[in-house]
């Protein structure tokens, strides 16, 4: 097919909710600067931050507390009592308190911090379990005297999740800031939940969500609408967004695309999807995308869509086309733009103290891709027979960093993410010195694997170039299971590399797993004891734990035997297909270790408790008596660093 210049024809791309409310989801950056870069009328809009500014405002409040006194609960919950006593505070303070998050009136900093102007409900609970230094202030130890910003921050951002409650339990049960409604499409392996909750009378979020498409239809008047959806709780209110657009203009074309649909849709059979979507895509978007503007153009029959699902007219069945031609290259997709997207509405929160977990929230970040997928592409939990992970893509450091300028021009913002699957070494290393070669100064932080190529003088030369901080996954703390999943790192190599970056002043976090097949409860105990030790040596500055999920395109999924462990038989899927529950010979009672492991976590990433014995977080009644003492050395990750140190 040639890619040659189409004459315009009007898409509007649109980032559902719910996903980050600081800055903008970069898939529909990517789409509509790709879609531009090919002489599309291409627009975009974010109905996510949308959504929220809308129902928290005073006439959003208002709407919330008329919708309880028309229907109140039989038994109206503490958020919701703590609401309805305080309200006249909520809506006198609820507009100054956004533009506050927003960046837009920092002076209200002061009467923030006075702890006499937000109303405070359930969530400010929290603050008690920091205790109160002499003078009584118990956010002290994080801020001191001088924190004057990033304290008022965290006590507006715990007003912000105290009103979260009371949408959750006064209008919607489903309702989170990320996770919206996320249970009717997680491998959901038919389509009834989620055909059920679109059938239901519309509450007030249905009701805003509504409005607020219409708004936009009617503003770009767009052809094509694409809906971008990263994750299963951004996934019910797209499908709310297409009925909406269909019920303006049911000639508009609706594509559904993104994360969610590259990894759960790939079986898709559910003819009922299509009566509010026509078409659904699969993996890189770009390709796909030409071909069905072509198709909408009248210059490519429809039997010539790429990785296409479609349902035909005269059977009603879902059809998946594919005509195969090549992707476009990461090297010539373009630049992302943010051009469209209100920049100086989103909010700044700051949910967790922690400095480094304090990053995805907190902070307008440019979105960038150093490469596409994953040059490792071997660890055994990862999707790695998917495109998203297994075409690995790269771009020179010349082409990045014009990218980087471009942006930087456009949104006058210097920090950028970039949200690789694993940014390789060797890309990074390029890009600093392309960066330090053209004096552009940025402050940058991605995810890596911490493989050992990471030297020291490599940590300090990307420090140098702008980088703040790093994640990446040591998963499992445990030689042995590390090696079962394939991650080709050591727990020993993890700390030095991790050491290495912290030396260089760059915040670490660290993505772990409990759960993994095979894994037993010293498993468990040893894991925690290397992590409370990196902790202890400075390695690493947070971390999060996530229990393990057998997915079907993973490695585990697809060859359960070779890790000691038996699929459970899937029901029928015509929907959602990700998640598979598998039998552990071992029988270890995972649910009741991993609340020690959060519990230790999170005391760690504030400096608590991080000399003492890790058995001290397992209390979970089911686990009384099972918890044996660590195997692991006390002092095994000092010595590891000290033979670093001895062999440099």
């Amino acid at each position: 097919m040639s890619d040659t210049l189409l004459r315009p024809l009007r898409v509007l791309s649109v980032i559902p909710p719910m996903t980050q409310l600081n800055t903008p989801y970069p898939s529909t950056a990517y789409l509509t600067g790709f879609l531009r870069s090919r002489g599309v009328d291409a627009v975009q809009e974010d109905l996510a931050l949308a959504l929220v500014l809308r129902l928290l405002s005073a006439e959003g409040l208002r709407e919330v507390r008329r919708r309880l006194e028309a229907a109140p609960p039989a038994r109206p919950t503490e958020p919701v009592q703590s609401f309805m006593a305080q309200f006249d505070r909520h809506v006198a303070t609820i507009d100054r308190t956004i533009a506050f998050l927003q960046g837009r009136d920092p002076t209200l900093a002061h009467r923030i911090n006075s702890r006499t102007f937000l109303p405070e409900g359930p969530r400010f609970r929290t603050l008690d379990a920091y205790g109160d230094d002499e003078g009584g202030d118990p956010l002290a130890w994080a801020f001191g005297a001088l924190g004057l910003q990033d304290r008022a921050r965290h006590l507006a951002t715990l007003c912000l999740n105290d009103l979260a409650d009371v949408l959750r339990d006064a209008i919607d049960p489903r309702f989170e800031f990320v996770r919206y409604a996320e249970s009717l499409a997680t491998s959901q392996p038919t389509f009834d939940p989620l055909a059920q909750a679109l059938a239901a009378a519309p509450n007030l979020v249905d009701e805003v969500l509504t409005e607020l498409t219409r708004a936009a239809v009617e503003r770009h008047r767009p052809r094509l609408v694409l809906l971008s959806v990263p994750f299963p709780g951004a996934v019910y209110a797209a499908f709310r967004i297409a009925q909406a657009v269909k019920a303006v203009d049911p000639t508009i074309v609706v594509a559904l695309g993104g994360g969610f649909v590259n990894t759960e849709l790939r079986e898709l059979a559910e003819p009922r999807v299509f009566e509010h979507i026509d078409y659904v895509t699969l993996d890189g978007g770009e390709r796909p995308l030409l071909a069905l503007l072509e198709h909408l153009d009248g210059r490519r029959s429809r039997s010539r869509l790429v990785r296409t699902f479609v349902r035909e007219p005269e059977s009603g069945q879902v059809r998946y086309i594919n005509f195969v031609e090549p992707d476009i290259a990461f090297a010539e997709v373009g630049t992302p733009t943010w051009d469209g997207l209100p920049l100086d509405r989103y909010l700044s929160l700051l949910d967790m103290l922690n400095p480094m977990n304090r990053l995805w929230s907190d902070g307008r970040w440019n979105k960038l891709t150093v490469a596409h997928g994953c040059y490792w592409k071997k660890c055994s939990f990862c999707d790695v027979s998917l495109d998203y992970i297994s075409r690995y893509e790269g771009a020179s450091a010349a082409t990045l960093v014009d990218r980087i300028e471009a942006i930087v021009a456009e949104t006058g913002q210097t920090g950028f993410h970039f949200v690789d699957e694993a940014a390789p070494p060797k890309a990074l290393k390029a890009l600093a010195a392309e960066l330090k070669r053209r004096n552009v100064q940025i402050s940058w932080w991605g995810n890596i694997r911490f493989e050992k190529t990471f030297s020291p003088e490599l940590c300090q030369e990307l420090a140098d170039s702008g980088c703040i901080a790093m994640s990446g996954g040591l998963e499992v703390a445990s030689d042995r299971l590390l090696q079962l999943m394939n991650k080709g790192v050591s727990v020993e190599q993890v700390a030095r590399v991790t050491k290495g970056f912290a030396d260089a002043g760059i915040l670490v976090h660290a993505y772990l797993m409990y759960g993994f097949p095979t894994q037993t409860v010293q498993d468990t105990v040893d894991a925690l004891e290397y992590v409370r030790q990196l902790f202890e040596n400075g390695c690493i500055h947070s971390g999060f734990f996530h229990r393990f999920a057998c997915t079907v395109h993973s490695p585990v999924g697809r060859n359960p035997a070779e890790y000691g462990v038996k699929l459970r038989p899937l029901p029928p899927v015509t929907f959602a297909k990700n998640d598979v529950g598998f039998i552990d010979p071992t029988g270890t009672d995972h649910d009741a270790l991993g609340v020690g492991l959060k519990k230790a976590l999170y005391n760690y990433m504030h400096g608590l408790c991080v000399d003492e014995d890790v058995r001290r977080w397992f209390e979970h009644p089911k686990l009384r008596g099972k918890v044996p003492k660590s195997t692991v050395n006390r002092h095994r990750i000092a010595r590891a660093l000290d033979a670093r140190g001895r062999s440099a």
